[in-house]
């Protein structure tokens, strides 16, 4: 089933305009959540196709948020794709460790991630 709702998770406004900018005209529809905790509660709701997801926030940081979506029976079939400023080898493994399908640093290249949604089943 190709990627059609992509769910944003992230604080930042800038981030979440630049992300919906891109992915809007890129024929996506999309999402946005400001928190960890709203961004498990509006994948609960609106089950995307996939998540992309922040890690510093406010309250439920992205690795939380991440663990939760990727444990959960209800969401657990959606891929997160953590998007953050963490750049560190150690940041990705632990990302990836709680169940990120991808991880990708900001800046994040427009077509690196454009083309890795595509790539996805």
């Amino acid at each position: 089933m190709p990627i059609k709702n992509i769910l944003v998770v992230d604080d930042s406004p800038t981030e979440r305009f630049f992300a919906v900018d891109l992915l809007t005209r890129a024929g996506y529809q999309v999402t946005t959540a400001e928190s960890g905790e709203d961004g498990i509660a509006k994948a609960k709701a609106l089950k995307p196709d996939l998540i992309l997801m922040d890690v510093v926030m406010p309250g439920l940081n992205g690795y939380q948020a991440t663990r939760t979506l990727t444990r959960d029976e209800e969401t657990k079939s959606i891929p997160v794709f953590v998007c953050t400023t963490k750049s560190q080898e150690t940041d990705r493994i632990w990302g990836l460790r709680q169940g990120a399908a991808d991880y990708l640093v900001k800046p994040i290249n427009p077509d690196e991630l454009l083309k890795k949604i595509a790539a996805l089943p």
